[in-house]
């Protein structure tokens, strides 16, 4: 099963980083209410100043 962490940088971006069972990486970027694929240097903002993890229910409600 995948595992998919969601983070707001300072400047409002909000992306996915999404961790396969074998490590795989990827992300996602939130474009006018839709997924869309980023870019994997993108991954390193989660670790930046001002970026935050949401939590579920903030999720839930960006996509609704």
């Amino acid at each position: 099963m995948n595992r998919a962490d969601v983070y707001r940088t300072a400047s409002g971006m909000i992306f996915r980083v999404t961790r396969s069972p074998d490590g795989h990486l990827s992300v996602d970027v939130l474009v006018e209410g839709a997924w869309q694929a980023g870019r994997t240097q993108m991954i390193g903002l989660r670790l930046t100043e001002g970026t935050r993890r949401l939590t579920d229910q903030q999720v839930a409600r960006l996509i609704d």
